[in-house]
């Protein structure tokens, strides 16, 4: 029972501080006249303190529409923070962790995205958001989980390259006429879900629907119920007349599902769907980003620019 006692008194001193924190972010967030932009894979404390939660479509658009803030805080990944600075050039934007980044986004830089185009002289290239400014203004028009295929049927040329996704790619090219050549990137937390992973959580729940991420492997896309970007998802499982779901992307999804969904139950497919970077950020962040200015977004002009052309496309289609 001592054991017990402690645990609890933990817990109860962690929301504590918590609690504090939250209250010293709100205080800041008045007086810097800032907004807090959160990813739907940040963790829940940090959600719960944003002004808005989204996925990378629903963030871009969000901050398009930043109208009166001085400040932009943008809990994520750095390549979704340069996206709020693409769009947004006079604000500041900051990213609470600066070693935040995107494994999938590190996977292409600008150089090589040249050698693609030289190689396929005849394509446009749709560049997932999930990718650097540089990379981005190498492009012909960005794309997200979410309107992927929108995007690239959009185009007029018959050929695409995609990049960097190889995955996400792979289910666009099944639903167009056009020839796509795959980047061979992949983001690291949605390839280590399995369709063994699938198979075992079905025969323990076999009336539940799978939903899964375009980001994870064919084999896990082709067995599932449903195969969706985060928003997607949240409207799915609100949707639905079941009352179980089983989920196949970055755990943090739960968090808003099961708040926005309190009489539905939610199991993610894996406890290997944790990325770290999205956990990188704390609340502890938060609050040192407002106090200190941690850490700016600075972008090349030139770079902004012409990585502006290609999010304006993805924004036109919405």
């Amino acid at each position: 029972m001592a054991g017990t006692s402690s645990t609890a008194e933990k817990a109860a001193h962690v929301s504590e501080h918590n609690r504090a924190m939250a209250e010293e972010i709100a205080h800041l967030k008045r007086a810097r006249n800032a907004v807090i932009l959160a990813h739907n894979y940040q963790r829940p404390e940090v959600q719960d303190v944003a002004d808005f939660v989204g996925d990378s479509l629903e963030l871009a658009r969000k901050a398009a529409q930043v109208q009166s803030a001085d400040v932009i805080v943008f809990c994520g990944v750095h390549f979704m923070a340069e996206t709020a600075k693409i769009i947004n050039p006079g604000r500041t934007v900051l990213l609470p962790e600066r070693t935040a980044g995107c494994p999938l986004a590190d996977t292409i830089d600008a150089a090589t995205l040249v050698e693609w185009k030289r190689r396929y002289p005849e394509a446009a290239v749709v560049c997932y958001v999930n990718s650097s400014a540089a990379v981005k203004a190498e492009s012909d028009a960005c794309c997200t989980s979410a309107n992927a295929r929108k995007v690239v049927d959009s185009l007029p040329q018959h050929q695409i390259i995609f990049v960097p996704d190889r995955n996400l790619g792979h289910f666009v090219s099944r639903h167009t006429s056009k020839q796509v050549f795959l980047y061979p990137g992949a983001c690291t937390t949605h390839v280590r879900l399995t369709a063994n992973d699938v198979l075992k959580a079905r025969n323990m729940y076999p009336n539940a629907p799978v939903v899964v991420h375009p980001e994870c492997e064919p084999e896990v896309v082709d067995i599932a119920d449903a195969v969706l970007s985060t928003s997607q998802m949240l409207r799915y499982v609100q949707e639905s007349a079941a009352d179980l779901f089983l989920v196949g992307t970055e755990a943090g999804i739960l968090h808003r599902m099961q708040a926005e969904n309190p009489g539905k139950t939610f199991y993610v497919l894996s406890r290997a769907l944790l990325c770290p970077n999205m956990k990188q950020t704390h609340l502890k962040s938060v609050l040192m980003a407002l106090q200190e200015n941690r850490y700016e977004i600075e972008l090349d002009e030139d770079v902004r620019l012409r990585a502006k052309r290609a999010l304006d496309r993805m924004l036109e289609l919405v």
